[in-house]
């Protein structure tokens, strides 16, 4: 059997076996509009989904809108969502896609790929989740942390870059999974498919996961001081 035809049967037991594991996927994130997903989202980057929704709910309660966020400075919302890291950008970009969503948009998160990648701090990946979890539009295939680790165990990807793991995975799910293939990746990497201590005694999975780990890559070495 080809190697592509291999991948695609062994895409279909890992659709199965999340279903059933997750019949009912959803977003860890807290949010009540397409705005406060995209501003989780924004903040989750480097920062765990636990943390923000801790962080939000202050934040979404004096500036529940991007109309309303455009009234705030910098230092403002640094002071609220300083926990999540990065806090200095972070909030640049919030007030920045704050300001290009009212006045480009007409204050509305744009529903297109196209359109939220203009807005600062937004990539292909908060891009996804935005369009699929605030409108049910599957685009693409968010990729995050986790999927990317659990696609290249399972033998899904032989890429180690978001984009390309993308494709690879767009290629094997039907479109309409996309979405629901991120969040059931995520709630799978955090409980079973952990980083460094995969559970693999609790995974459906274990009989034909082939266990691959992304190369390292490597440390720069510390150039030698010549000796006088």
């Amino acid at each position: 059997m080809k190697a592509k035809n291999i991948r695609q049967a062994r895409a279909q037991k890992i659709l199965e076996a999340l279903r059933t594991r997750y019949p009912s996927p959803r977003t860890h994130l807290d949010a009540e509009s397409a705005w406060q997903l995209l501003v989780a989202t924004v903040l989750a980057a480097q920062c765990t989904d636990a943390r923000v929704n801790t962080v939000t709910p202050e934040l979404f309660r004096r500036w529940p809108g991007p109309s309303d966020m455009t009234k705030a400075t910098i230092e403002e919302i640094e002071s609220i969502i300083r926990p999540t890291g990065f806090y200095h950008s972070k909030a640049k970009n919030l007030l920045g896609a704050a300001t290009r969503v009212c006045e480009v948009y007409g204050g509305q998160v744009p529903k297109t790929l196209e359109k939220l990648i203009t807005l600062p701090g937004v990539a292909r990946k908060t891009a996804n989740v935005v369009m699929f979890g605030a409108f049910g539009i599957n685009e693409g295939l968010a990729v995050d942390t986790h999927v990317k680790r659990i696609s290249y165990r399972l033998g899904l990807t032989d890429a180690t870059d978001p984009v390309p793991i993308e494709r690879d995975l767009m290629e094997l799910f039907p479109r309409e999974e996309w979405g629901d293939v991120n969040h059931r990746m995520v709630w799978f990497g955090r409980e079973v498919c952990e980083a460094r201590k995969p559970l693999c005694g609790q995974c459906e999975m274990a009989d034909f996961c082939p266990k691959l780990e992304p190369p390292k890559t490597p440390r720069p070495q510390r150039s030698k001081k010549s000796k006088p």
